[in-house]
């Protein structure tokens, strides 16, 4: 790490801990050591098991993308990729840091960096494609949950879901009608020309038609591999499920009665959309902000209310942020990572 991402590392722990201090200060700290004292710890080692298994489904994504070009990558090399990719998510706004880190981790694991950014590309394809599904089935089956009650909350949960709606179409626009794509790309170069006149503005035609182009060469690939993309995808339905489900396991921790799994997975999945929206690292404030709203309208203890946003945040990202401090610490295994001689 650069002294760059030493310094978000400490404000995304900084912010962190004004959040939870601010949310502590509105309850009894005795309440909070009762709450304590009585979880159930079984379930939360459950909680913590479904995030190691959100890594480990990613993990064995990885190596299926490169079970062509490095067929003798090993979990463990895997497993750090989704790992370190987590800590730069975590300490970067919007997220920006995670798929440069896990290019370059993939890189420096014996795997060709133009092999790494086709992976981190199409790992995030799918990704997209998935939450975007997967986000419709939670509007249909639980924004009414919401959309009463919690009207200015629903209004972010709509955006985050255009946002990343906007980038799938985009995507796919790109994957089946990349002439067209880029008519209406160059149109839009050519109509913002008439108002800033420039080299600036050209080069970022030409970048954005060249990554436009690459994204169409990994696109054909994708399409002529429909085995590959029906496993990866069955995964990534999976690694999504395990992480949405963590705070049903953390609220039967904290004794909480009569919890709708079916509710919990789909405020969790509406938590994380929001989340999407802020530009801070980690969504502070925002993450826990939205976790009070929409799970408070059915835990009425405010110091177990407290706690269970507390112990969510723990398991789901400063877990994932020290675990990435520590896959980074441990050089990979390159024996039997390099391209096979026939593939080079």
């Amino acid at each position: 790490m650069n002294r760059k991402n030493i310094i978000y590392l400490g404000i995304a722990f900084l912010l962190g801990g004004v959040v939870i201090w601010n949310e502590l200060r509105k309850v009894s700290l005795s309440e909070v050591y009762l709450e304590l004292v009585t979880i159930k710890w079984q379930w939360l080692v459950v909680a913590v098991i479904c995030m190691l298994l959100h890594w480990a489904v990613e993990a064995r994504m990885i190596q299926l993308f490169l079970k062509r070009s490095n067929p003798d990558f090993s979990f463990k090399n895997a497993f750090r990729i989704p790992l370190i990719e987590h800590l730069f998510n975590a300490i970067t706004p919007f997220s920006t840091g995670g798929q440069p880190a896990q290019i370059l981790a993939l890189g420096k694991s014996g795997v060709d960096y133009g092999v790494s950014a086709s992976v981190s590309l199409m790992k995030f394809v799918i990704y997209q494609i998935w939450i975007v599904v997967n986000f419709v089935l939670c509007i249909i089956l639980g924004f009414h949950w919401v959309s009463g009650n919690l009207e200015k909350l629903s209004y972010f949960i709509l955006i985050g879901f255009a946002i990343h709606f906007f980038v799938v179409f985009c995507l796919l626009m790109v994957m089946f009608w990349h002439t067209g794509t880029q008519k209406i790309v160059n149109g839009f170069f050519n109509l913002a020309r008439r108002f800033k006149i420039g080299r600036k503005l050209e080069r970022k035609r030409e970048s954005t038609l060249a990554k436009m182009d690459n994204f169409y060469e990994h696109s054909r690939y994708m399409k002529n591999e429909p085995v590959l993309m029906l496993k990866t995808s069955i995964l990534t339905i999976a690694q999504l499920l395990v992480y949405y489900i963590v705070p049903y396991f953390i609220l039967l921790a904290l004794n909480t009665e009569d919890v709708n799994v079916l509710k919990v997975i789909v405020f969790h999945a509406f938590i994380i959309m929001i989340i999407s929206l802020f530009p801070i690292p980690g969504g502070a404030g925002g993450a826990e902000y939205s976790f009070t709203l929409l799970f408070g309208t059915f835990v009425v203890i405010k110091s177990k209310l407290v706690l269970a946003i507390f112990l969510w945040r723990i398991v789901t990202y400063y877990m994932g942020i020290i675990l990435g401090l520590i896959a980074l610490v441990i050089q990979p295994d390159l024996d039997g990572n390099k391209v096979p001689e026939s593939d080079t």
